[in-house]
């Protein structure tokens, strides 16, 4: 039960650069694949220091290339509008990246980083790490085996509540540094992210709209959408649709997936990440998180015996242990890389486009 094979004979000196929370959960994967975070850099030197201890840093820098120098990988942790400079600047320098999503603020952006790194054959990788569940992979694999037969529906939603009310606020909210799409840029391309990882198929066309809530937050007029409910056609043939909320009373993190076919259904619920819904003409059945069990595919991401809940954390283990296999010249099945970004960047602006026009866009290939 590990994630990966040996790779102790490569080095992981790690930068994070943002030392807020997805800092630290970056900061402890790294810890868990065997690596060590050679340096931090924070909105300001105060920030980092005093966030030094928690993210196990061996050093504060104030200045960005100079932690660039100092480590193999760089984890670029900061808002969305500084994505793509910094990770520019971290493969000019020939470092590996691992990028937060939204990769980049637009699809222009998304696609030079992209390009960059490829020219620079560098690993570059985005934390999609629903991907990592070992219950979403036991799904991938029931589907590439045929069990569900030929798929015709997907259906679903991601909701929170956290931007709930007026007074709630974030970087997030604002579009010249979280992006103009917010909601569906944050967690939305999360959902169809693990949609076309699942199916192997590609959203090809939406029909979008989007609602804003809160008019105003703290005192401002926002222009960042709450709300999005998508449909949309594949090109396997599915038509399906989904609504991504961050104004969900009570739902805290509430992503679900149902995939329909001409044989079985099946469902995973990431507030229950435990369990796979497995649904028949006959009967219906929920597996658990059962090594023992599972499909080699989803085993392969079990680090704790059945029973013993796995969560969050433990699939930003496993995405950066798979970052680190992947350094060491190995493969890893679908670890998301910026080609990932890049393709929900483009997703993102045909729901901008259709949300604006009113119609069904296309997505480019």
């Amino acid at each position: 039960m590990a994630y990966v094979t040996d790779t102790r004979s490569t080095t992981y000196r790690a930068a994070i650069i943002g030392t807020g929370f997805m800092g630290r959960v970056h900061s402890h994967a790294i810890a868990v694949a065997g690596g060590s975070v050679a340096g931090i850099v924070g909105s300001s030197p105060e920030r980092a220091r005093a966030a030094a201890a928690s993210l196990r840093a061996e050093a504060v820098y104030e200045d960005v290339e100079a932690v660039i120098e100092a480590a193999d990988v760089v984890h670029v942790c900061v808002p969305n509008h500084l994505h793509a400079p910094i990770a520019l600047a971290a493969i000019a320098a020939g470092k590996h990246v691992v990028c937060e999503k939204p990769l980049a603020t637009d699809v222009d952006a998304a696609r030079a980083m992209t390009e960059a790194a490829l020219d620079a054959g560098v690993v570059a990788a985005v934390p999609f790490v629903y991907r990592f569940h070992p219950m979403v992979r036991e799904a991938r694999a029931r589907v590439a085996a045929g069990k569900l037969g030929r798929l015709t529906l997907a259906h679903g939603s991601y909701l929170q509540d956290w931007l709930l009310h007026p007074g709630d606020d974030n970087w997030r909210v604002d579009a010249d540094k979280g992006g103009a799409l917010r909601a569906f840029g944050d967690i939305g391309s999360h959902w169809c992210d693990l949609l076309e990882f699942v199916t192997g198929d590609r959203i090809t066309a939406v029909s979008a709209q989007l609602s804003t809530a809160n008019r105003r937050r703290s005192g401002r007029e926002v222009s960042t959408e709450d709300i999005v409910t998508l449909q949309f056609a594949t090109g396997g043939g599915m038509i399906g649709s989904t609504v991504i909320s961050q104004v969900s009373a009570g739902r805290k993190n509430r992503l679900l997936l149902e995939i329909s076919g001409s044989e079985a259904s099946v469902a995973f619920d990431q507030e229950r990440s435990e369990t796979l819904w497995v649904g028949g003409r006959a009967q219906n059945a929920e597996l658990m998180r059962d090594p023992e069990t599972l499909t080699p595919e989803a085993a392969r991401y079990v680090t704790l015996p059945g029973g013993h809940a796995q969560g969050y954390q433990d699939c930003f283990n496993g995405f950066v242990a798979d970052t680190r296999a992947a350094i060491a010249g190995e493969a890893p099945d679908g670890l998301p890389v910026f080609a990932d970004g890049l393709r929900a960047a483009r997703i993102a602006e045909a729901v901008a486009a259709s949300a604006h026009s009113r119609t069904w866009v296309e997505v480019p290939r």
